[in-house]
């Protein structure tokens, strides 16, 4: 059985998958959120202070950065326990079975992904540092740094995880299920993807020409899980690329504001750092998983059918 038909093992009316979803939005938009909300409470003056940083950023309250990171993840974590919940309880499938289509979860493929695309993004990084010095300011500040990677090492993967399970997994096994072929979930999760990051204040202050970036880092991830027929290689990627981004540049426009090694002072703007991933480097990161892991029909394997697997008791015994 391929990745999309893993849904098939489990029971697949569809309130079970509305059940799902609700549990989902629950545990992450409102179990989630209260440990961040109690602390936000804890800080604030008045009620109408708490109003306001929740309009603006519950860190404008004066919660130290790394707490602030932690308590934002908090919502991720119960996210993710709730998809898992879901999947075992209402669908009646493994956790195994939503992560890929192997007998077991290759940690292989996760960790080759995430070294090789944590080596790529650091690499690239630095050239932009050395392009144009005059945009950072150097920022390392020992105990807030080492707590803030303690963090992003140890809790941020459970953020990634949970998008990617929902979106590449869930989502994308659902409307592989529905559809009845490849290609509309790897659409739909790719441009859902990007709109849930629509909401980022980096969209805010560079327009929506930056949704280029999400919805193309989704089809990349989509790509990668389809082809590779698990999730294993995103969930490496997507970590990673997360970590990266909130210990080594922070600014005071993007969605990671933390303690940082470098503060990039320059002027919000759109440039060729945007694109060059989504043009150049996922498409080179997809030929070499493809030369690693003998990655072969490309069409059917991005737009083929789906269709439900013949059960034991439905073959034809000759």
């Amino acid at each position: 059985m391929n990745f999309i038909q893993q849904a098939y093992k489990g029971r697949n009316e569809w309130y079970h998958w509305v059940l799902t979803i609700m549990l989902v939005f629950v545990g992450w938009q409102f179990i989630g959120v209260i440990p961040l909300t109690v602390s936000a409470y804890m800080q604030a003056e008045n009620t109408a202070t708490l109003i306001k940083a929740a309009e603006d950023s519950f860190m404008s309250l004066g919660i130290d950065k790394n707490l602030f990171l932690f308590l934002m993840i908090v919502m991720f974590i119960f996210g993710l326990a709730s998809l898992i919940l879901g999947v075992k309880t209402i669908h009646k499938r493994s956790f195994t079975s939503l992560v890929t289509s192997r007998k077991k979860i290759d940690f292989k493929r996760f960790f080759f992904g995430f070294f090789t695309w944590g080596i790529i993004s650091i690499v690239m990084i630095t050239i932009g540092i050395y392009i144009s010095p005059e945009n950072y300011v150097w920022n390392f500040d020992p105990i807030p740094f080492f707590t803030l990677v303690a963090v992003s090492f140890l809790f941020l993967p459970f953020q990634t995880s949970f998008e990617e399970l929902l979106f590449r997994g869930y989502f994308m096994q659902g409307l592989g299920i529905l559809a009845k072929n490849r290609w509309v979930p790897l659409i739909l999760t790719s441009v859902c993807f990007g709109l849930l990051h629509g909401a980022n204040p980096e969209v805010q202050k560079l327009g929506y020409i930056s949704m280029v970036f999400y919805i193309g880092t989704g089809l990349f991830f989509g790509i990668a899980t389809l082809m590779d027929e698990g999730t294993e290689l995103a969930l490496g990627l997507h970590a990673i690329n997360n970590i990266v981004a909130a210990f080594f540049i922070t600014t005071d426009w993007t969605v990671f504001q933390t303690d940082a090694l470098y503060v990039d002072i320059s002027e919000p703007s759109v440039s060729w750092e945007m694109f060059f991933p989504v043009l150049v480097l996922y498409p080179l990161m997809l030929l070499l998983f493809s030369k690693k892991y003998g990655w072969k029909n490309w069409m059917e394997k991005l737009a083929g059918k789906i269709e439900k697997p013949l059960s034991l008791d439905e073959k034809t015994i000759f």
